[in-house]
């Protein structure tokens, strides 16, 4: 399999986050949309799995579980979608290099959490819902038991396990970008993700479509939930921006891009 070398794929990664920032609103939307609804398909898979499986297979069936959850972020990364935890790594990539404005970073970051959240309420309305594939017996249970999970765990450890989260998830998107074909890259994406779901972090866009499908059966409130959101949303940050994208951005910063095309930009505008 082919693939780049840590440096170049610093240097992709740069690229997508310019090509992230670059995208107009409706793009946004309808490619956040879908990156909510893969995800929560992703969950909705893993659920599907592991709640009827006997207790006594221990973290066997956690296993399992967490080995089928990649689906959502693979449909992202080769079919087309954009993740909000994807694009904590990517575009403070582009930001830090100086090729985007930090504005730019809370307007995508703004309408992708939007448009992830509305997808990831769509899979859990009208599959897990209305399809009742949650809405009774060993999968309610399980949805009803993983969302209160997410949910008592106090700001701190939220927060602290969604740093551990999206730095894997960061780094499996990372790693998709040094795949040259779609093996690599579903390679690449399995391992990490696998790893966190079986761990256990917190994922914000995952907890937008486990814990709402728990409170469409009448389970638990919004205001919990987004009493969660706030610190794995922070944590999530973290990971991606910090633990991923400026650690890196350090390491290989001679190696990336500059923003002469950010500052060609600003100088045209000083000029009109």
């Amino acid at each position: 399999m082919a693939y780049k070398s840590p440096q170049d794929i610093a240097a992709y990664a740069v690229e997508a986050g310019v090509k992230k920032t670059n995208l107009n609103l409706k793009s946004m939307l309808l490619l956040g949309f879908l990156g909510g609804a893969y995800i929560s398909a992703g969950y909705l898979l893993s659920v599907r799995v592991t709640a009827s499986l006997p207790s006594d297979w221990g973290t066997f069936g956690s296993f399992l579980g967490a080995a089928v959850f990649p689906l959502g972020l693979i449909l992202i990364l080769i079919a087309g979608g954009e993740l909000l935890t994807g694009n904590m790594m990517a575009v403070p990539m582009a930001c830090l290099s100086g090729r985007v404005r930090w504005s730019r970073l809370v307007h995508n970051w703004f309408w992708i959490t939007l448009s992830n959240f509305a997808g990831a309420l769509f899979v859990a309305y009208f599959f897990g819902h209305l399809a009742e594939l949650t809405s009774s017996g060993a999968f309610l249970e399980k949805v009803v038991d993983t969302a209160g999970h997410k949910l008592e765990a106090d700001f701190w450890p939220a927060l602290i396990s969604a740093v551990g989260c999206n730095w894997l998830v960061g780094l499996a998107v990372w790693l998709s970008y040094g795949a040259e074909d779609i093996g690599g890259k579903i390679a690449a994406i399995w391992f990490p993700i696998m790893a966190f779901v079986a761990i256990g972090f917190q994922h914000v866009v995952a907890n937008m479509f486990i814990i709402p499908a728990a409170i469409f059966e009448g389970y638990f409130s919004w205001g919990e939930y987004f009493g969660n959101f706030i610190p794995v949303f922070l944590g999530n940050a973290i990971g991606g921006a910090v633990l991923v994208a400026a650690v890196y951005w350090q390491s290989y910063e001679g190696h990336l891009p500059s923003g002469t095309d950010l500052r060609k930009e600003e100088s045209k505008e000083i000029e009109e």
